[in-house]
């Protein structure tokens, strides 16, 4: 890897952003594309980046774009995470990393971690929150070094995998 280097973008920076994410998203499932939830990837582009408090960070080899994260913060009281807990921790605002994606000849370099951290970087939210496809226990135990722990499970949507719901504390 040479001078790999993170931009910062909000939601106003979606129109310029766009097809950079559209096309890592189609190297990384490259062999996952016949999924139709993953074809609908960019239904969920336009989604998160229409919330005006939407953030994303993505990572540049050389002038490659060769990764991304991306999130924006739950609405106060609406947490949906909320369901997997008993009694919500107080404070309880959120931070929900909606994608953190890797093009494949860049995974295991550490690019990831990075993009992470520098999403959630001078968060004023309580916590974080993310979903991890119960079929990748390897993702989920990557996470769990990063500080999350695994609070319940779910399936947002009728044709998604089932998940693994995220929580990590962003106050330490």
């Amino acid at each position: 890897m040479s001078d790999v280097r993170l931009t910062r973008h909000g939601h106003r920076d979606l129109a310029k952003i766009r097809q950079t994410l559209l096309d890592v998203h189609a190297d990384a499932y490259a062999d996952q594309m016949d999924d139709e939830f993953n074809q609908r990837f960019e239904w969920f582009v336009d989604h998160w980046g229409g919330n005006p408090e939407f953030v994303c960070v993505i990572a540049h080899d050389g002038g490659e774009p060769v990764g991304f994260a991306y999130g924006a913060p739950s609405n106060p009281g609406r947490e949906w995470w909320r369901e997997c807990l008993d009694a919500a921790p107080d404070p309880s605002s959120t931070f929900a990393v909606s994608e953190l994606m890797i093009r494949t000849k860049w995974r295991k370099t550490g690019i990831a971690q990075r993009l992470h951290e520098a999403l959630l970087t001078d968060r004023d939210e309580a916590l974080a929150v993310l979903l991890v496809d119960t079929t990748h226990p390897r993702v989920q135990a990557l996470y769990e070094t990063w500080q999350y722990r695994k609070v319940g499970e779910r399936r947002p949507f009728a044709d998604s995998p089932l998940y693994a719901v995220m929580l990590r504390d962003l106050r330490d």
